[in-house]
């Protein structure tokens, strides 16, 4: 296959339209094996695509970020959201045939968060369950939504059961078979079997998708426009992922000014243009620019000068810049991070995460699964190991905590970043949701039977 540069973005939309156009064009079958190939882990939280088939949770996101009723049909809160009540959608089984009780229910939420939960009790009351914290929970129902409160019943088999579109037949070296669940609260999905393989390189995952063996690859932000010029299908979605520079407090970094200094020495347009080309949009803002409308009010400007200015605090020793889950771009990203620091005067380097565990600056990537602009700092924010504020319910405090934190300089937001799929001519109605997770319970395969 053949490596080439690539058109804008708004090409590769065009491309997904028309490419869909083609698709849909016959009724959807029942039937078929579904092929899909990652980097990472099938079960891993969040981007494990296995665990997202298995598993559902209390509530979900459609493909427009709408937070819709999943195992829960309905919710209230009480006393100022210090208390949520949620309903369960009666008649579910796990995969295995258990019913799903709101005490199973209960176990799973509790394990999946057993070092901090959003709540501090949670108990079940008849055919539902009740939340309850110390602080107000206004964001709860979405924050459910998220990958890490899916709901599992642990049993002696090796995998846990779900209630999901789909359940385990057989995981065989890295391999997740999956079968479809005729049962389905939903209605049962298209395809009979999906096929998860794990740990697979980029050319590997295209050169399979080129020759058959594969009918879905990821396609990373920073190669859409090869995947287009390639004549791949592609679907892309919202940028979701936040690249971000978490800063230090402490030690040589605990002067305000000098981490000022680094932001201000952030070369952003760089990495858009160079590196990621042109795909997504540089960031100073915590949250994207389509979930707030107001992102446009942090400055992505770099300004040597006055870096150079606020820089006075540093020391002779080099700051250290790691990189959390690397890959080849957040490699390019670090390296040319550390290249504006010592443009603005100040000395940096790039050293491995496991021989620094206590580094000065560390590059993080953060997938952005929620839908509503409150729920989604609260997440940026606990993924940065920082305090939630407690009242975000209305625009205006939504941005005052999102710029009293950035104030402090102790993350420096980069860019945001789309999610991207190839898929081969047979999968058709292929959707992607909120956060870019692909929705295959919808997908049926051409010329299935």
């Amino acid at each position: 296959m053949k490596l080439t540069m690539f058109r804008p973005f708004v090409i590769s939309s065009l491309v997904v339209c028309l490419a869909l156009s083609a698709v849909a064009r016959t009724r959807s079958r029942y039937g078929g094996a579904l092929r899909i190939e990652t980097q990472g882990d099938p079960w891993l939280v969040p981007d494990g695509i296995a665990r997202k088939l298995v598993f559902d949770g209390l509530t979900r996101l459609d493909d427009s970020g709408v937070l819709l009723p999943g195992l829960a049909i309905r919710w209230e809160s009480q006393n100022d959201n210090h208390r949520w009540q949620f309903w369960l959608r009666p008649g579910v089984r796990f995969h295995d045939g258990a019913a799903m009780t709101p005490a199973a229910v209960a176990v799973s939420l509790s394990q999946s968060c057993a070092r901090q939960c959003p709540w501090t009790g949670l108990s079940a009351v008849g055919n539902s369950l009740v939340f309850v914290g110390d602080s107000a929970m206004p964001q709860l129902p979405a924050e459910l939504a998220r990958s890490m409160y899916l709901v599992a019943r642990q049993h002696d088999a090796a995998e846990p059961s779900g209630t999901g579109p789909f359940r385990v037949a057989k995981v065989t070296n890295g391999v997740v078979s999956l079968a479809a669940n005729g049962d389905y609260w939903q209605g049962r999905p298209f395809v009979d079997t999906v096929q998860v393989e794990g740990k697979r390189s980029l050319r590997d995952q295209w050169l399979d998708l080129s020759v058959g063996r594969a009918d879905m690859v990821e396609v990373p932000a920073e190669l859409l426009h090869q995947a287009v010029q390639d004549r791949l299908m592609v679907l892309a979605s919202h940028p979701t992922d936040l690249l971000v520079l978490s800063v230090s407090s402490k030690g040589a970094l605990h002067d305000d000014q000098l981490r000022q200094a680094i932001a201000l020495a952030v070369d952003r347009s760089a990495l858009f243009n160079v590196i990621f080309q042109k795909e997504g949009e540089p960031t100073a803002s915590l949250l994207p620019a389509d979930l707030t409308g107001y992102a446009f009010l942090f400055p992505t400007e770099r300004d040597v000068a006055r870096a150079h200015n606020y820089r006075a605090g540093a020391g002779t020793s080099p700051l250290v810049l790691t990189i959390d889950h690397p890959d080849a771009s957040t490699q390019l990203v670090a390296e040319r991070i550390v290249l504006n620091l010592r443009e603005a005067g100040l000395n940096a380097q790039v050293r491995p995460a496991s021989s620094q565990p206590t580094a000065d600056l560390v590059l993080k990537r953060i997938h952005l699964e929620a839908g509503d602009a409150a729920a989604g700092l609260d997440e940026i924010l606990e993924d940065l190991g920082q305090k939630i504020p407690e009242e975000t319910g209305n625009p205006d405090a939504l941005y005052q905590a999102e710029r009293d934190f950035l104030r402090t300089y102790q993350a420096i937001p980069l860019l945001y970043l789309p999610r991207a799929l190839a898929f081969s001519e047979r999968v058709r109605d292929l959707r992607l949701t909120g956060d870019g997770t692909p929705m295959i319970a919808g997908v049926s395969i051409d010329g299935a039977k």
